[in-house]
């Protein structure tokens, strides 16, 4: 009877071939030629497709539309997809929503997002993929910040071995994005790992990594870019946030780490409203930073900083030893980095400039902090090859 018993009871956490059998949505698989398959259950729905405007660029929109069966599951497999990351969403009616089932998903102020992740080949993976090296450190810190009266949070990363060293290192102040804050560069936009990467390679100085949250006047309105509403609130921001960097982060880094303080050691850096605030900063405090860049930056605004560089260019081609910036040949922000650059051209500022393949996605700015970590604290700038 016992024996009977054992036998006809299910081991715990076993499906019957009914359960087994049932229809369900799936997380995203993506497969070693660089396809991804999707499965999504809604037996309502009368569409049902991949929302992506760079997945759209690249494989076609006829492409991103699922199939339904029967009991409907929505099924579909795109690409091959080369090794990087892609951000999507999926449409269901022509509602775009985040993929319920998606096991790469990071929120921000604009809402949730989805992510997909293709690896590099066997033997040969990306530069922002975790690899079998020495890793830094990625700590959280809280502090009141004398700018804005209230409490904020920054993240620092530490490189591999510095906790058992004595030897300060130089510091990258690293910004994110209007709709970002200081979580997303070390948990999206993987600056640790690179930055071990290129360490393990000896492709860069080991740097202290600090990354801020860069909206101190609280969230952005929700108002279309270049309206003057959100004119209004980019310019009181970016003046809380330069005083915030300066007078609080900066001295909290320097009391918490072993740093280096003098100008060659710090650079800043930033992407799209973080590019203009690295450049708003850097540019008007050259005696602070040696080295500036811009990722896709929103590098309009910035008119009372160019008219003090052109007051006196020799002051900052004789501080910057590196001002690189850089904008996706598809991105929206090209007009405006083509016309501040032009300007930079026409006071005479020695920088680089470049143009590449992509839009305003982290897949662009991941290639960017790669090429642009091995420019800074050398003895002399260097020019590694240009981002793909």
């Amino acid at each position: 009877m016992l024996v009977m018993m054992l036998v006809a009871t299910p081991i715990a956490g076993a499906q019957s071939p009914a359960v087994a059998d049932r229809p369900s949505s799936r997380p995203p698989v993506v497969h070693d030629d660089g396809r991804v398959s999707f499965a999504l259950l809604a037996p309502q729905a009368r569409s049902v497709s991949i929302d992506s405007g760079e997945l759209r660029r690249l494989l076609g929109p006829e492409t991103l539309d699922l199939v339904r069966n029967d009991a409907g599951l929505w099924t579909g497999t795109i690409g091959p997809l080369a090794p990087g990351t892609y951000e999507y969403a999926l449409s269901v009616d022509g509602l775009r929503i985040t993929d319920p089932v998606g096991t790469a998903i990071m929120g921000g102020r604009r809402g949730s997002r989805g992510f997909l992740d293709v690896p590099g080949p066997a033997g040969a993976p990306r530069i922002d993929q975790w690899r079998d090296v020495p890793h830094g450190v990625v700590s959280q810190h809280w502090y009141r910040s004398r700018a804005t009266g209230n409490r904020r949070s920054v993240r620092v990363y530490v490189p591999p071995g510095s906790h058992a060293s004595r030897e300060p290192h130089p510091v990258v102040y690293l910004l994110h994005g209007s709709g970002d804050d200081d979580r997303h560069w070390s948990q999206l936009g993987q600056a640790n790992v690179i930055a071990d990467n290129l360490i393990a390679e000896k492709n860069c100085v080991p740097a202290i990594i600090v990354m801020p949250d860069g909206h101190p006047a609280g969230d952005p309105p929700q108002a279309a870019w270049g309206s003057a509403e959100a004119n209004a609130y980019s310019d009181r921001n970016r003046r809380l946030f330069a005083a915030d960097l300066l007078e609080d982060v900066m001295p909290l880094v320097e009391s918490l780490y072993r740093t280096r303080t003098d100008r060659r050691s710090r650079a800043i850096v930033g992407l799209s409203m973080g590019g203009q605030q690295a450049l708003d900063i850097g540019l008007n405090h050259s005696d602070r930073f040696g080295a500036i860049g811009s990722f896709s930056g929103a590098t309009n605004g910035l008119d009372d900083t160019l008219d003090r560089l052109a007051a006196d260019p020799a002051v900052a081609n004789g501080r910057i030893a590196v001002l690189w910036i850089g904008v996706g040949r598809d991105d929206f922000l090209l007009p405006v980095n083509r016309a501040f650059t032009a300007r930079l051209r026409d006071i005479g500022v020695r920088h680089d400039y470049e143009e590449t393949a992509g839009n305003h996605t982290w897949g662009v700015w991941r290639r960017y902090l790669a090429g642009f970590l091995p420019r800074l604290f050398r003895e002399e700038a260097v020019r590694p090859a240009s981002p793909p």
